[in-house]
């Protein structure tokens, strides 16, 4: 291999293309030696070693000219090994370029891939002197070049936003009339089919579960990291999601959806690596600067600050590890194109010293940037330690999940008492939690279901979780669903069991797409995919997790139809569009309030109503232009007599939903008339004034 080396340049780091050679740049501040670790192009055969000498400002560098895109590298990284102070350098272990676009091979478990000898009575506080070459990814040189054509982003408002949460594999790998390479990768999502699928049913934006390169197999364990939540790398798709390692596959993939109306937002997950705590592999940020790239433990620093649950919190503190974040995520915007991100553990990531702020320095980061500020920004707006919960606690702008929307969502359905008020204030967009701060009505991402916890059929159809095929003795995954299984757990022919589990399915739906907000829908849903009571199938890469296309039925077809349906409601109705929160008060220039409740005798809820503790019934009255919207919404065992508002001057009122699909549309509907609500249903009348 003919080469010439040269200083090179500190930035951009990672290793970049120019046409002639390559630039490799690589932080490390406690670094004593780099290599650049050369191999054949399989990533078998280590060819060369090449010392770099240049080091500005803790930058390690060095420009290759002959060497092409598609080389096959890592690094080796010595300096002290000192595990009582933070200090973690292994010469022995190669390691991926954080910067890297693109990985190749698999991680094979073997005692190799840890920085200490996982035989020793001492545990990390020994040295590992095995070569973990065989058994690691390696790192490879790209070229960005991609025909984009005249790729233009949807750019939807979140007010107009319709998120759909997806599983890459979960979703294709059984998918009919696809080609069998293209299953399970983002080749699949390209399909024909399964493009008209998603634009009949009328979502915006798929929202993927993490596509980051991330670990497969766990050691001690049959099952497999299937979510993905444990990045490797946060610029290279993982390969699994790839046709022949073809990153343009995500690419494509995101031109399609795009072509199509549809937005692409990635989970991701910056918060902590794959890497795990201290007695975890050395693969890649632990072995190039331990005390960099991770928060250490203030009073101990062998063992890891961890507000994730997951091991070790990534210290975006450091300005260097905050840089290797943001130059992420900017990227993926401009060269995958995605339109926005969904921060796993957010709250972990705005931590300054292990505090929580609202200033800190990954969203003042953030907040300034002219890319990522112009793109969707939701937050799970928790984290796994003291003080992590902060829902409503992010910038105007950023988005939420809304787990208090869940929650009460379920348990009304359910049939609980003490919910009505907690009810309205959620449909209502949760002004009292996201309600200040400039922030708009669309803050509250609301769902009912998610990757994480039951989804719609097993809510309705488990009392409680059946995770065993876990392999944790079904102590994973929360023991807080609020489900019901209407009389028997799981699988049944009942068929009253069965028509009150399509009712409380349809009618959690309709609430969730007729509540104000950002509705996400569990891609699935719409079909009543089982998971068979897991719900905490992260590790469950099999038909718990897959949808079985050819499975579905006739009712479920008809589920998918009500879905789409509601969608297309949604849409045609103004006020979901409306940016602003409610304020009860009369609407400039009308006799009618934004927003009003209604009990069952036509009057507007007073104090008692809102104190009855049995009340499971309520209506709002949303007004916006020339239209009012009155919702019903019947969560008891029974149907109920209803009189409607009495409200003046009005032309037409006009049913365009009944959940249940029994009420008589043949019934006249106007000011102060009486109807029967059916049990377990939501009506939407709307009202031309």
């Amino acid at each position: 291999m003919k080469i010439k080396l040269s200083q090179g340049k500190p930035y951009p780091l990672g290793a970049t293309f120019d046409g002639k050679g390559v630039n490799f740049s690589l932080f490390s501040a406690n670094a004593k030696k780099v290599i650049l670790c050369l191999f054949d192009q399989s990533g078998t055969e280590e060819l060369q070693q090449i010392e770099i000498s240049q080091n500005d400002h803790n930058i390690w560098h060095v420009y290759l000219e002959g060497i092409k895109a598609g080389q096959v590298y890592g690094y080796r990284v010595d300096g002290e090994y000192k595990p009582l102070e933070g200090k973690r350098f292994n010469k022995n272990k190669l390691l991926i370029d954080p910067y890297a676009k693109k990985l190749i091979g698999k991680l094979i478990w073997h005692k190799a891939i840890f920085g200490y000898d996982i035989d020793s009575p001492a545990q990390d506080l020994s040295f590992s002197t095995l070569d973990s070459a065989p058994y690691v990814p390696k790192s490879v040189v790209t070229d960005d070049k991609y025909n984009w054509e005249d790729d233009v982003l949807p750019d939807y408002d979140f007010s107009k936003s319709i998120i759909y949460e997806m599983h890459v594999k979960g979703y294709t790998e059984l998918y009919p009339k696809i080609e069998d390479a293209s299953r399970g990768k983002f080749k699949a999502l390209t399909s024909p089919k399964i493009m008209q699928y998603l634009k009949w049913l009328g979502i915006t934006a798929v929202e993927l579960q993490p596509v980051h390169a991330f670990f497969g197999h766990k050691i001690g364990k049959e099952q497999v990291n299937y979510w993905g939540y444990e990045s490797l790398s946060f610029f290279a798709p993982d390969n699994t999601y790839l046709h022949q390692g073809r990153i343009d596959d995500f690419k494509d993939m995101v031109k399609t959806m795009h072509k199509n109306g549809i937005e692409v937002i990635l989970d991701v997950v910056y918060n902590h690596t794959g890497e795990g705590n201290q007695l975890g592999p050395t693969l890649c940020y632990r072995g190039i600067d331990n005390e960099s790239y991770y928060t250490l433990d203030k009073n101990n620093k062998r063992f890891y600050y961890d507000s994730t649950g997951c091991g070790a919190s990534f210290n975006v503190e450091n300005p260097y590890v905050l840089m290797l974040v943001t130059d992420s995520m900017r990227y993926w915007v401009q060269k995958m194109h995605i339109d926005g991100f969904r921060l796993d553990l957010a709250a972990s990531l705005s931590r300054v010293k292990t505090v929580f702020k609202y200033d800190s320095c990954f969203l003042n980061a953030v907040r300034q940037d002219e890319i990522l500020r112009n793109v969707k920004m939701i937050a799970e707006p928790w984290d796994a330690s003291m003080g992590g919960y902060q829902i409503g606690a992010f910038p105007a702008g950023w988005a939420e999940w809304n787990d208090r929307f869940r929650d009460v969502i379920r348990r009304f359905w359910r049939g609980d008492e003490r919910q009505i008020g907690e009810f309205a204030s959620r449909i209502a967009g949760s002004s009292d939690v996201f309600g200040y701060n400039n922030k708009n009505l669309w803050s509250s991402i609301n769902f009912i279901t998610a990757h994480d916890g039951f989804n719609l059929n097993d809510l309705v159809s488990y009392n409680h979780k059946h995770n065993f095929a876990n392999g944790e003795n079904n102590r994973d995954g929360s023991d807080n669903n609020w489900s019901f299984n209407s009389g028997v757990e799981g699988f049944s022919c009942d068929e009253d069991v069965l028509k009150n589990r399509y009712l409380r399915a349809k009618a959690l739906m309709a609430t969730l797409l007729l509540s104000f907000g950002t509705p996400m829908i569990l891609a699935g849903d719409e079909l009543l995919h089982t998971q068979f009571g897991n719900n905490n199938p992260y590790c469950q890469d099999n038909i718990i997790s897959w949808i079985v296309w050819e499975a579905i039925g006739h009712q479920e077809r008809n589920f998918a139809r009500y879905v789409h349906k509601l969608i297309a409601l949604r849409k045609s109705l103004n006020v979901f569009s409306r940016k602003h929160f409610f304020t009860g008060e009369k609407a400039e220039k009308t006799d009618y309030k934004d927003l009003a409740w209604y009990n069952e005798k036509g009057l507007e809820f007073v104090g008692a109503d809102w104190n009855n503790s049995k009340a499971k019934s309520i209506s709002y009255l949303a007004y916006s232009k020339d239209k009012l919207l009155l919702t019903i919404f019947n969560a008891e065992n029974e149907d109920k007599k209803w009189k409607l508002p009495s409200i003046k001057k009005t032309k037409s009122w006009n049913l365009v939903l009944d959940s249940s699909a029994v009420f008589d549309k043949n019934t006249q509907l106007k000011s102060s008339k009486t109807i029967m609500v059916p049990a377990w249903s939501v009506l939407a009348i709307e009202i031309n004034i």
